[in-house]
């Protein structure tokens, strides 16, 4: 288990060096934006899927600089590609960026949803992602980044799904965390809060 723990934590410090070398935050902050991880980075579960995510609030929200944001993100020539969804008109009200960084030929997918300040989902996922990172156990932190690593690469699962699997319903091996997830309803917004 050491070692799936020390590869979390070297993944961990180099999405923070991609964020860093790209200037994520700074993009979003030149546009009168705030720039707050979300997801496994912030939880401390990011493990081998290499992918970072960012909540990103204006007000007022302008669908402009949420362009202008993207234009200097993607001027890196590290970017090779990246991609939008309007989702305004919505329950989610907000735009959604991805992006794929080539970090030295290890790539990383940034995804960066951008709505209005006070919208919804304003500071949900925050409050979820720290709650999470405040009731794991090392069991349960343990368990999480084994279920994540045991995954397989070509297999698309949102963290929240491993993270309620174990904290709340203690499913503790793959195969048991693959019969779980065939009990739950698909393609929805997992909102829980442990």
């Amino acid at each position: 288990m050491t070692d799936i723990v020390a590869l979390a934590e070297a993944n961990q410090r180099k999405a923070r060096e991609v964020i860093a070398k790209l200037r994520v935050v700074e993009a979003w902050e030149a546009v009168g934006a705030e720039a707050h991880l979300v997801g496994s980075l912030r939880t401390g579960l990011l493990m081998k899927h290499r992918d970072i995510d960012f909540h990103i609030y204006s007000s007022p929200f302008r669908l402009s600089d949420s362009f202008a944001a993207m234009a200097a993100l993607v001027a890196d020539p590290a970017v090779k590609r990246f991609e939008g969804a309007n989702l305004l008109h919505t329950p989610e009200a907000c735009v959604e960026w991805h992006l794929w960084y080539d970090d030295g030929g290890e790539e990383w997918q940034i995804d960066m949803i951008h709505m209005p300040k006070g919208s919804a989902y304003d500071g949900y996922f925050e409050r979820v992602a720290d709650r999470i990172a405040a009731v794991l156990t090392d069991r349960t932190r343990e368990t999480i980044l084994r279920l994540k690593y045991e995954t397989p690469d070509d297999e698309k699962i949102m963290g929240i799904e491993y993270y309620l699997a174990v904290i709340r319903d203690g499913i503790a091996d793959y195969p048991a965390f693959v019969q779980w997830r065939k009990q739950q309803p698909a393609d929805r917004i997992i909102e829980w809060i442990p």
